[in-house]
């Protein structure tokens, strides 16, 4: 089932922790299981959030120092995960990869605006845990989670890091039929996954098209001719939303748009939550691609 929502502010930063939270929480009986954020804030250095096991921390921070990473600041909000902000101008595959090879870490984000927050039960407990009320930033997508074909645990659990590329994530609602067939093409790129989640094929998939020097949008209408299933997603870069619905658009989604901000999700009541009156939504056609820039 699950439910997915996105938001971006088109004439300055708005309080998009509290309205994801409140987005996402509207939906919690479409995903009890878990909830994921991909927020966008200001700019810095770069920054990463890493799930780990404590006696390790150690490590991780002495391996960020070792492959030439200044270290500025580090916040343990949970006793299994923790965000390190820090100067590296290398490449980031060598260093997710060089990080996730100390026991029990794994990254789930780097970038230099995205900040990806996901844990297991409702969008407000999480939320809290992390303390997102107040996050200021210019956009950001969510997913309320229910297991179906993989365990309970934050690696099931969107919205997904295009690992290795800086500052993209997607959240997906439906099925690839063509997963396997993808997985391998882009392994054989050399791309590695954190999961066995179809939907991290999606993040993956268009940041290897766009690196390959496609547009955002002309990387996500390729996807409907080459991604088989049933599905709608939106992604997120560092200055653009994007959402997409294959030709059955079988999956629900509506769609909010002013001059100060366009809202999705996969139902009306998550738009109105941040709105707080009756609106007027549209819900995007079959094979419907659109782009939004900050």
């Amino acid at each position: 089932m699950c439910g997915i929502a996105g938001i971006i502010h088109r004439t300055g930063p708005g309080d998009i922790g509290s309205e994801m939270t409140r987005m996402l929480q509207s939906m919690k009986h479409r995903g009890p299981d878990s909830s994921g954020f991909a927020l966008f804030g200001p700019p810095t250095d770069l920054f990463g959030w890493a799930e780990r096991l404590e006696r390790h921390r150690n490590e991780v921070e002495h391996r960020l120092a070792k492959i030439g990473a200044m270290v500025d600041v580090l916040h343990g909000d949970q006793d299994y995960a923790y965000r390190v902000t820090f100067r590296y101008s290398g490449d980031l595959k060598p260093l997710a990869d060089y990080i996730e090879d100390v026991p029990g870490c794994e990254v789930l984000s780097l970038g230099h605006s995205l900040e990806i927050i996901k844990d297991l039960n409702d969008a407000q407990s999480v939320a809290d845990r992390y303390h997102l009320a107040g996050f200021t930033g210019t956009h950001a997508i969510g997913h309320v989670r229910m297991a179906t074909e993989s365990d309970v645990d934050i690696s099931g659990a969107h919205p997904y890091w295009a690992y290795p590329f800086s500052d993209i994530a997607v959240v997906h609602n439906g099925q690839l039929t063509n997963y396997h067939m993808w997985r391998r093409r882009l392994e054989r790129k050399g791309h590695r996954f954190q999961s066995e989640c179809d939907s991290e094929i999606i993040a993956v998939y268009l940041a290897q098209k766009m690196d390959d020097g496609m547009s955002l949008e002309t990387a996500m209408k390729q996807s409907l001719d080459e991604l088989d299933g049933v599905f709608t997603y939106l992604v997120v870069t560092a200055d653009a939303l994007g959402m997409a619905k294959d030709e059955m658009a079988a999956k629900p989604l509506v769609l909010y748009e002013s001059p100060e901000l366009v809202a999705l999700a996969s139902e009306e009541i998550a738009i109105r939550t941040v709105l707080g009156r009756e609106i007027d939504t549209h819900d995007p056609y079959e094979r419907e691609v659109l782009v939004w820039n900050r």
